[in-house]
């Protein structure tokens, strides 16, 4: 038997006539009657009596009525979960990355994605970066953000896919600072001032230690954080300046909306920090993980 004879059956017994059936299914009456009588060959039973001209059910067929409902039910609600699924409306995404972007960037870029799809759940993960990296190669999670400056990442790691974005850093000054009437901060700008800065072993961290030592400056690291946002209440604060990120930055206005405390400017020379996008190599995204994967692609190089 197949879904079009269960089809045919079914809108007869519901209806009580094959003319009215064949009318709600667009089929024409004898189409009908063929699919009824191929049913009735399949199943080795005769479902209906033919009495002046009109059909009646016998008691197999009431039986059979009932698992036919089911079964078309069940066929119906897979078809609808999988145009929802097609149209982006369903399903779930494992998110692992950073603990940065994982306070504010990723929960407002989340909120937004999944405003207008109620049947999308998202779990999102932090760790740190080649916790993150090692965490993507069980092939478990979708998509991730780590953070190339890292000691130890491999980016070659062939589980994972690296999709690199570099970013210019800029610097935070006090607001109320004089400073922050420059159009840039140098580094002889920052010379022997306080610094909130990423751990000794980062590549950022480095970065900004030899651009001093070639011009022969004292840089003077006050603060020592895991990631760049906490930073920023240091120099709020008027105790430090600090060399971050624009993600941070987008982080900072999106969600303390204390702009007035701080004024961001180009930093020279340039300090390029670095992220991946980071899929897994051996297992396929689902078409909602993909289109999820472009819009943050899409939302971290407008940062660019």
């Amino acid at each position: 038997m197949n879904l079009k004879q269960l089809r045919a059956f079914r809108e007869v017994m519901v209806t009580g006539s094959v003319s009215k059936a064949a009318e709600n299914l667009f089929r024409t009456q004898p189409a009908i009657s063929a699919q009824l009588a191929g049913l009735e060959k399949e199943v080795g039973l005769k479902l209906f009596e033919r009495r002046e001209g009109r059909l009646h059910p016998v008691p197999e067929a009431e039986y059979l009525l009932s698992q036919a409902v089911e079964i078309l039910d069940k066929v119906d609600n897979l078809q609808e979960n999988l145009t929802s699924v097609k149209n982006l409306n369903t399903g779930r995404i494992n998110i692992v990355a950073m603990i940065g972007p994982s306070i504010f960037f990723l929960p407002n870029l989340i909120s937004k994605f999944v405003k207008d799809r109620k049947h999308v759940d998202i779990s999102l993960f932090s760790s740190s970066s080649f916790q993150t990296q090692q965490l993507m190669s069980a092939q478990r999670y979708d998509v991730g953000i780590v953070d190339e400056g890292t000691p130890d990442l491999d980016s070659g790691l062939s589980l994972v896919d690296h999709e690199r974005l570099d970013y210019h850093c800029v610097c935070a000054v006090p607001a109320n600072d004089p400073l922050a009437r420059r159009e840039f901060i140098t580094a002889r700008d920052l010379d022997g001032k306080p610094l909130a800065m990423l751990a000794e072993t980062h590549g950022i961290h480095k970065e900004i230690k030899r651009v001093f030592e070639e011009q022969g400056l004292t840089m003077n690291c006050r603060f020592e954080t895991q990631y760049f946002l906490p930073q920023l209440v240091f120099v709020e604060r008027g105790l430090a300046y600090a060399i971050v990120d624009p993600i941070t930055v987008d982080s900072y206005y999106s969600n303390y909306k204390s702009d007035d405390r701080i004024v961001f400017l180009p930093f020279h020379p340039s300090i390029t920090f670095s992220i991946s996008i980071i899929t897994p190599s051996h297992r396929p995204l689902s078409t909602l993980a993909n289109h999820f994967v472009m819009y943050l692609r899409e939302e971290l190089q407008s940062f660019q």
